[in-house]
């Protein structure tokens, strides 16, 4: 790929706001607002006065497992978590799924809809080894101009359970995961003190942030997160820690569900949340007046768990809304912020949003205003990755991207 030029983009509406023009320079945006001149040598569009966002955030998906593209899996697993596990497990290593290949198709669909930076968690486990973080290392290699992407070494199949699997998360770590990523502490290790202060001692051996996934209903789940709460603190850990799907906070009485979110604004952990419709999820308002950090993701799309999903942000947060019943435009704002700036801020993405020195990801959206982006889902007429033209109207610029 060759650098990209400079760019002025003229006449598109900030996040609905008044008519203005937006100058991109060495990839960064360097001015923005009306009759701005062009450079020389600027190349310039016209934006038609569409919408325009920042590029758009998904803080939790898994790339490496996707299917997306392939032929239809017929799903036939059993009900518990462990077996959408254990099956998964099996039939990657039955089929010879290619992380590198379905990662990169993954990827790429997302950043023809806007998802200029994501967070990905990656399978680490004993039959496996590195196998899928490879795989998704050489995509985040080849997108690195155009598309950001955290990696999570997550151990899917539990950390305890499987003797190994801490040395493989250390060393996928090395190799150049950026996240540590952990699962269930009660129920799937089955011994939470030792499950976490493994994982924190990871984590400060290498200086990574962490993300938990945490599916633990009630009390349960309650007790786990204490646990995550206490060694936040203990390793001065504050503002690096994210709860990924949290169900627990949804099912335990008001007053122990507020607490346990104040603590989490204390420490700046982060909410990463799917909305999902089919278990009990943090209370939405709850989480905004504790002053905790939400922001949305798919988590799997069209894999062995599910076959739901896609690679548009402006889908997600749409159903964020109707999950917590997010009418009024303004609310719908705040959705859609869970794919914007709140999921920037979850995932630790810098130098993000719409004002100068941010990078320029942008997204042009034919819509009249925010909640009727994410209500209609609208045509993304241009996307923009670091000041690069990466799509128009949902489709990649070849030139722009890697094949």
């Amino acid at each position: 790929m060759t650098s990209s030029p400079d760019l002025l983009i003229r006449h598109v509406r900030p996040l609905g706001a008044e008519p203005a023009d937006v100058l991109v320079l060495g990839g960064r945006i360097a001015a923005l607002g009306p009759g701005l001149a062009a450079p020389a040598g600027c190349a310039v569009e016209d934006g038609g006065g569409a919408l325009l966002l920042p590029g758009l955030v998904e803080s939790h998906t898994h790339l490496d497992k996707t299917m997306w593209g392939l032929d239809w899996y017929r799903n036939e697993v059993g009900p518990r978590l462990i077996d959408r596990i254990d099956n998964e497990r099996a039939l990657r290593a039955a089929s010879g799924h290619d992380a590198g290949t379905q990662s990169m198709a993954l990827a790429k669909a997302f950043l023809a809809l806007g998802t200029t930076r994501l967070r990905t968690h990656v399978d680490i486990d004993t039959d496996a080894g590195l196998r899928h973080l490879e795989g998704v290392l050489r995509t985040r290699a080849a997108l690195r101009e155009v598309q950001q992407i955290q990696i999570v070494a997550f151990p899917q199949s539990g950390l305890l359970g499987r003797p190994g699997t801490a040395g493989l998360l250390d060393a996928a770590l090395a190799a150049g995961a950026d996240v540590l990523g952990g699962l269930d502490p009660c129920a799937i290790d089955g011994d939470p003190v030792q499950s976490l202060d493994t994982l924190f001692a990871l984590a400060e051996r290498h200086g990574a942030p962490l993300d938990i996934h945490l599916h633990e209903p009630g009390a349960m789940g309650a007790f786990s997160l204490d646990l995550i709460l206490q060694r936040t603190a203990a390793h001065g850990m504050q503002g690096q820690v994210a709860i990924s799907h949290g169900f627990c906070l949804g099912d335990v009485p008001e007053a122990e569900g507020r607490a346990l979110l104040e603590r989490m604004a204390r420490l700046g952990v982060a909410l990463i949340t799917s909305a999902t419709p089919s278990r009990s999820v943090p209370p939405w308002r709850m989480c905004l007046e504790a002053g905790v950090t939400v922001a949305g993701g798919n988590d799997g799309i069209r894999d062995a768990w599910t076959p739901y999903g896609s690679p548009d942000m402006l889908e997600r947060a749409m159903f964020i809304g109707l999950r917590h019943n997010l009418r009024r435009d303004d609310e719908i704002a705040l959705a859609l912020n869970c794919v914007t700036h709140a999921g920037a801020r979850g995932c630790g993405f810098a130098a993000y949003g719409l004002a100068p020195g941010d990078r320029a990801d942008l997204v042009l959206v034919d819509a009249q205003t925010v909640a009727h982006a994410v209500v209609a889902r609208t045509a993304r007429r241009l996307v923009v990755a670091g000041g690069r033209i990466v799509a128009r109207h949902g489709a990649l610029v070849a030139a722009a991207v890697p094949a």
